[in-house]
C-alpha cells in the first residue's frame, strides 16, 4: 500500500479492515452458510451476512478512488463512516455549478457498507455527505452499483476502464440542472410532482380535506415548508421545485418514515423519476 493511500485512510478514519468469522448457536453448534463481519480494530460485529457476501475493504475503496484521481486530477476532500463503520464513504472534490447566488457542490463519491444496506457505489454527486440521510441521498444518485459478491473485483476493474466518462456524466447532470433553473413552472406541474413524490392518484384533489388523510396532510405540510424554503433561495423554477423534493427526502422524510429501507427504496426511486420527468418536460417546452 503506497503512502498516499495510507494517508487518506488515516485522515478519513478508515484505516481499519474487517474479517469474516463463522458463527455458532448458544450450544456451540455451527450455523452454516453465514458469517459475522467483524471490525478488526474494535472486534465489533458489524453484521451477519451469507457466506456469498464479499467484504470490500476500505483500502480497496481508496485504491479505486485513487485510480480516479490519477485519471481526473481530483483530490480526496472528505470521508468517514456511520454506525461504527457499517457504512463508509469517500468524496473527491470536482467542479461546482454557480446558479445566481446558489452554488451546487460537485463531487465524485464512493460509497460502501459492511451491513448489506448498500452495494459498492460510485459516481458523480452534488450532495455533501454529512449525516445518514445525505449518505443515502448520495447513494440514490449513483448509477454504478456493484453487489458484494466474490467476483466484484472483476466488475470494479470493468468500471475503472470507463472512468473517463465520469466527468462527462457530471457535466451532463450540471447541464440538466442549469436547464431546470431556467424553466419556470405552474401549479399543474407542482401538483404532478407532489403526487408523484407521495404516490397519490392523479384524480385526488390535494385541497379537498375529504380526499386526504391526516397522515398525508402532515407529510404535505412538511414538504411545502421545505419546498417554499428552496423556492425562496433558488427562485420559482424547476430546479427550485426539485430541490424542495430532495430537501424533503434528505432532511424531513425520516421524521415521517423512520426506516432507512423505505427512504431508499421507495422515495429514492420516486425522486429519481421526478428528476427524469422534469428534464423531459424541459425538452418539450
Amino acid at each position: 500500500m503506497n503512502e498516499r493511500i495510507q494517508n487518506v485512510l488515516e485522515s478519513t478514519n478508515l484505516n481499519w479492515t474487517v474479517r469474516q468469522e463463522g458463527i455458532v448457536t448458544t450450544s456451540d453448534l455451527p450455523i452454516e452458510k453465514y458469517n459475522a463481519i467483524v471490525r478488526d480494530d474494535t472486534n465489533e460485529v458489524l453484521s451477519v451476512m451469507s457466506d456469498s457476501y464479499y467484504p470490500y475493504q476500505n483500502h480497496e475503496l481508496i485504491e479505486l478512488l485513487d485510480r480516479v484521481s490519477g485519471l481526473t486530477g481530483l483530490e480526496v476532500v472528505k470521508g468517514g463512516n456511520f454506525k461504527n463503520g457499517r457504512r463508509v464513504f469517500v468524496q473527491l472534490k470536482s467542479d461546482d455549478l454557480i446558479l445566481g447566488n446558489d452554488k451546487i457542490e460537485g463531487y465524485l463519491t464512493g460509497i460502501n457498507s459492511f451491513d448489506g444496506s448498500t452495494s459498492l457505489a460510485f459516481g458523480p454527486s452534488n450532495i455533501t455527505i454529512s449525516c445518514m440521510n445525505t449518505f443515502f441521498a448520495a447513494f440514490r444518485e449513483m448509477d454504478t452499483k456493484i453487489r458484494h459478491t466474490r467476483n466484484m473485483t472483476i466488475k470494479v476493474d470493468e468500471v475503472c476502464r470507463g472512468l473517463e466518462r465520469l466527468k462527462d456524466e457530471e457535466q451532463h447532470i450540471f447541464e440538466n440542472i442549469r436547464q431546470l433553473s431556467e424553466t419556470r413552472f405552474d401549479d399543474v406541474i407542482k401538483d404532478r410532482v407532489t403526487k408523484a413524490l407521495f404516490n397519490i392518484k392523479p384524480e385526488v384533489n390535494l385541497n379537498d380535506d375529504e380526499q386526504t388523510s391526516t397522515q398525508l396532510k402532515n407529510k404535505l405540510s412538511k414538504f411545502y415548508v421545505d419546498l417554499n424554503g428552496e423556492l425562496q433561495q433558488k427562485g420559482d423554477n424547476l430546479w427550485g421545485l426539485f430541490s424542495g423534493v430532495t430537501k424533503y427526502t434528505t432532511h424531513s422524510l425520516g421524521k415521517d418514515d423512520n426506516t432507512e429501507a423505505k427512504m431508499f427504496d421507495v422515495y429514492g426511486k420516486r425522486e429519481k423519476q421526478i428528476f427524469t420527468d422534469l428534464v423531459h418536460y424541459v425538452d418539450l417546452v
